[in-house]
Protein backbone atom coordinates (compact mmCIF):
# COMPACT_ATOMS: atom_id res chain seq x y z
CA UNK A 1 0.00 0.00 0.00
CA UNK A 2 1.12 3.37 -0.44
CA UNK A 3 2.13 5.69 1.90
CA UNK A 4 -0.27 8.09 1.49
CA UNK A 5 -2.97 5.70 1.64
CA UNK A 6 -1.51 3.57 4.77
CA UNK A 7 -0.96 7.24 6.48
CA UNK A 8 -4.90 7.59 5.31
CA UNK A 9 -6.53 4.36 6.49
CA UNK A 10 -3.94 4.36 10.04
CA UNK A 11 -5.40 8.65 10.45
CA UNK A 12 -9.06 7.40 10.07
CA UNK A 13 -9.02 4.24 11.99
CA UNK A 14 -7.81 6.56 14.63
CA UNK A 15 -10.28 9.55 14.98
CA UNK A 16 -12.96 7.08 13.28
CA UNK A 17 -15.64 7.58 16.66
CA UNK A 18 -14.97 11.36 16.55
CA UNK A 19 -15.25 11.54 12.69
CA UNK A 20 -19.03 10.31 13.28
CA UNK A 21 -19.87 12.07 16.72
CA UNK A 22 -18.92 15.46 14.06
CA UNK A 23 -20.94 14.62 10.88
CA UNK A 24 -23.78 12.98 12.66
CA UNK A 25 -26.52 15.95 11.83
CA UNK A 26 -24.26 17.62 8.86
CA UNK A 27 -26.30 16.69 5.97
CA UNK A 28 -29.23 19.01 7.89
CA UNK A 29 -27.05 22.14 7.69
CA UNK A 30 -25.88 21.78 4.13
CA UNK A 31 -28.80 22.98 1.68
CA UNK A 32 -26.87 22.51 -1.03
CA UNK A 33 -25.49 19.08 -0.71
CA UNK A 34 -29.23 17.89 -0.31
CA UNK A 35 -29.98 19.15 -3.37
CA UNK A 36 -27.19 17.82 -4.93
CA UNK A 37 -28.00 14.10 -3.72
CA UNK A 38 -31.10 14.49 -4.62
CA UNK A 39 -30.28 15.34 -8.22
CA UNK A 40 -27.69 12.78 -8.15
CA UNK A 41 -30.37 10.31 -7.28
CA UNK A 42 -32.77 11.49 -9.96
CA UNK A 43 -29.83 10.82 -12.63
CA UNK A 44 -29.47 7.41 -11.17
CA UNK A 45 -32.85 6.39 -11.71
CA UNK A 46 -33.10 8.28 -15.02
CA UNK A 47 -30.11 6.32 -15.81
CA UNK A 48 -31.49 3.44 -15.04
CA UNK A 49 -31.31 2.59 -11.18
CA UNK A 50 -28.73 -0.23 -9.93
CA UNK A 51 -26.12 -0.43 -7.03
CA UNK A 52 -24.63 3.04 -6.48
CA UNK A 53 -21.12 3.08 -5.02
CA UNK A 54 -20.46 5.75 -1.96
CA UNK A 55 -16.69 5.88 -2.17
CA UNK A 56 -15.55 7.01 0.79
CA UNK A 57 -18.26 6.62 2.77
CA UNK A 58 -16.82 6.97 6.18
CA UNK A 59 -19.51 5.87 8.82
CA UNK A 60 -22.29 5.88 6.69
CA UNK A 61 -24.10 8.67 7.12
CA UNK A 62 -24.42 9.50 3.35
CA UNK A 63 -24.67 6.47 2.31
CA UNK A 64 -27.69 5.99 4.42
CA UNK A 65 -29.59 9.11 3.00
CA UNK A 66 -29.10 7.59 -0.78
CA UNK A 67 -31.05 4.73 0.40
CA UNK A 68 -33.38 6.97 2.26
CA UNK A 69 -33.58 8.85 -1.36
CA UNK A 70 -34.63 5.49 -2.95
CA UNK A 71 -31.31 4.25 -4.04
CA UNK A 72 -29.46 0.88 -3.65
CA UNK A 73 -26.13 1.85 -2.36
CA UNK A 74 -23.07 -0.03 -1.40
CA UNK A 75 -20.57 2.15 1.21
CA UNK A 76 -16.85 1.76 0.46
CA UNK A 77 -14.15 2.99 2.57
CA UNK A 78 -10.45 2.53 3.20
CA UNK A 79 -10.55 2.72 6.99
CA UNK A 80 -11.90 -0.15 8.88
CA UNK A 81 -12.60 1.27 11.99
CA UNK A 82 -15.11 3.60 9.67
CA UNK A 83 -16.73 0.47 8.24
CA UNK A 84 -17.23 -0.91 11.42
CA UNK A 85 -19.07 1.88 12.63
CA UNK A 86 -20.91 2.25 9.69
CA UNK A 87 -22.22 -1.31 10.25
CA UNK A 88 -23.10 -0.68 13.40
CA UNK A 89 -25.37 2.52 12.57
CA UNK A 90 -26.80 1.55 9.61
CA UNK A 91 -26.97 -2.58 9.98
CA UNK A 92 -29.80 -2.84 7.08
CA UNK A 93 -27.18 -1.58 4.46
CA UNK A 94 -23.58 -2.99 2.61
CA UNK A 95 -20.47 -1.74 3.61
CA UNK A 96 -16.81 -2.84 2.27
CA UNK A 97 -13.47 -1.87 3.15
CA UNK A 98 -11.66 -1.08 -0.17
CA UNK A 99 -9.54 1.53 -1.51
CA UNK A 100 -10.68 3.93 -4.50
CA UNK A 101 -7.61 3.57 -6.24
CA UNK A 102 -8.17 -0.41 -6.89
CA UNK A 103 -12.53 -0.94 -6.42
CA UNK A 104 -13.17 -4.38 -5.99
CA UNK A 105 -16.22 -3.47 -8.17
CA UNK A 106 -16.83 -5.56 -11.64
CA UNK A 107 -16.44 -3.53 -14.85
CA UNK A 108 -19.48 -1.39 -15.94
CA UNK A 109 -21.49 -3.10 -12.63
CA UNK A 110 -22.48 0.34 -10.58
CA UNK A 111 -25.06 2.84 -11.57
CA UNK A 112 -23.75 5.53 -9.79
CA UNK A 113 -20.92 6.63 -7.91
CA UNK A 114 -20.57 9.18 -5.32
CA UNK A 115 -17.47 10.55 -3.37
CA UNK A 116 -18.11 13.05 -1.04
CA UNK A 117 -15.16 14.40 -0.17
CA UNK A 118 -13.14 11.37 0.17
CA UNK A 119 -10.74 12.51 -2.50
CA UNK A 120 -9.53 15.83 -0.41
CA UNK A 121 -6.68 13.13 0.64
CA UNK A 122 -5.69 12.08 -2.82
CA UNK A 123 -2.10 13.64 -4.44
CA UNK A 124 -2.17 15.08 -7.28
CA UNK A 125 -0.43 12.46 -9.21
CA UNK A 126 -2.73 9.38 -8.05
CA UNK A 127 -5.96 11.42 -9.36
CA UNK A 128 -5.94 10.55 -12.67
CA UNK A 129 -5.97 6.78 -11.81
CA UNK A 130 -8.61 6.72 -9.17
CA UNK A 131 -10.81 8.39 -12.04
CA UNK A 132 -10.03 5.56 -14.40
CA UNK A 133 -11.18 3.13 -11.62
CA UNK A 134 -14.37 5.21 -11.43
CA UNK A 135 -15.07 5.36 -15.12
CA UNK A 136 -14.27 1.70 -14.87
CA UNK A 137 -17.15 0.47 -12.45
CA UNK A 138 -19.61 2.86 -13.81
CA UNK A 139 -22.18 1.67 -16.66
CA UNK A 140 -22.28 4.11 -19.82
CA UNK A 141 -24.08 6.74 -18.69
CA UNK A 142 -24.33 6.83 -15.35
CA UNK A 143 -23.60 9.43 -13.10
CA UNK A 144 -20.60 10.67 -11.56
CA UNK A 145 -21.07 13.08 -7.99
CA UNK A 146 -17.96 14.77 -6.98
CA UNK A 147 -17.87 16.57 -3.51
CA UNK A 148 -14.30 18.49 -2.40
CA UNK A 149 -12.59 21.35 -0.39
CA UNK A 150 -12.33 24.24 -3.58
CA UNK A 151 -9.28 26.50 -3.37
CA UNK A 152 -5.35 25.80 -4.80
CA UNK A 153 -3.86 25.10 -1.72
CA UNK A 154 -2.51 21.52 0.26
CA UNK A 155 -1.59 21.39 4.43
CA UNK A 156 -0.54 18.60 6.57
CA UNK A 157 -3.16 17.84 8.90
CA UNK A 158 -1.27 16.40 11.58
CA UNK A 159 -4.50 16.68 14.40
CA UNK A 160 -7.81 15.95 14.02
CA UNK A 161 -11.66 14.98 15.23
CA UNK A 162 -11.33 14.54 19.09
CA UNK A 163 -8.05 16.14 18.99
CA UNK A 164 -6.31 12.61 17.78
CA UNK A 165 -3.15 12.29 16.02
CA UNK A 166 -3.04 12.64 12.09
CA UNK A 167 -1.07 12.57 9.16
CA UNK A 168 -2.78 13.39 6.31
CA UNK A 169 -2.35 16.01 3.60
CA UNK A 170 -5.65 17.68 2.69
CA UNK A 171 -5.77 19.03 -0.89
CA UNK A 172 -8.29 21.83 -2.41
CA UNK A 173 -8.81 21.71 -6.22
CA UNK A 174 -11.01 24.27 -7.87
CA UNK A 175 -13.99 22.61 -9.76
CA UNK A 176 -12.37 23.86 -12.97
CA UNK A 177 -9.15 21.34 -12.51
CA UNK A 178 -11.34 18.69 -11.82
CA UNK A 179 -13.36 18.53 -14.39
CA UNK A 180 -10.36 18.71 -16.75
CA UNK A 181 -9.38 15.76 -15.48
CA UNK A 182 -12.35 14.62 -16.03
CA UNK A 183 -12.71 15.10 -19.56
CA UNK A 184 -9.25 13.47 -19.77
CA UNK A 185 -10.29 10.14 -18.06
CA UNK A 186 -13.36 9.67 -20.79
CA UNK A 187 -16.81 11.93 -18.29
CA UNK A 188 -18.51 14.17 -19.89
CA UNK A 189 -18.79 16.78 -17.26
CA UNK A 190 -22.70 18.19 -16.99
CA UNK A 191 -22.42 20.55 -13.79
CA UNK A 192 -20.15 22.39 -11.46
CA UNK A 193 -21.07 24.00 -8.30
CA UNK A 194 -19.12 26.07 -5.87
CA UNK A 195 -20.22 27.28 -2.31
CA UNK A 196 -19.77 27.43 0.99
CA UNK A 197 -18.00 30.53 3.20
CA UNK A 198 -15.71 32.36 1.21
CA UNK A 199 -12.49 31.01 3.58
CA UNK A 200 -13.65 27.58 3.63
CA UNK A 201 -15.29 26.95 -0.29
CA UNK A 202 -16.46 23.73 -1.43
CA UNK A 203 -17.32 22.47 -4.74
CA UNK A 204 -19.33 19.71 -6.03
CA UNK A 205 -18.94 18.23 -10.11
CA UNK A 206 -21.53 16.24 -11.77
CA UNK A 207 -20.36 14.41 -14.51
CA UNK A 208 -21.60 11.08 -16.85
CA UNK A 209 -19.71 8.13 -18.33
Amino acid sequence: MDGWLADTRTSYDTVAQSYADFVSGALAREPYLRSMLALFAELVQTAGGGTVADVGCGPGHVTAYLHGLGLDPVGIDLSPGMIEIARREHPGLRFEVGSMTDLVLADGSVGGLLASWSLIHVPDEAVPGVFTQFRRVLRPGAPLLLGFHAGDTSRLKTEGYGGHPMHVHVYRRQPERVAELLREAGFTVQAQLRFGPTDTPSAIVIAHR
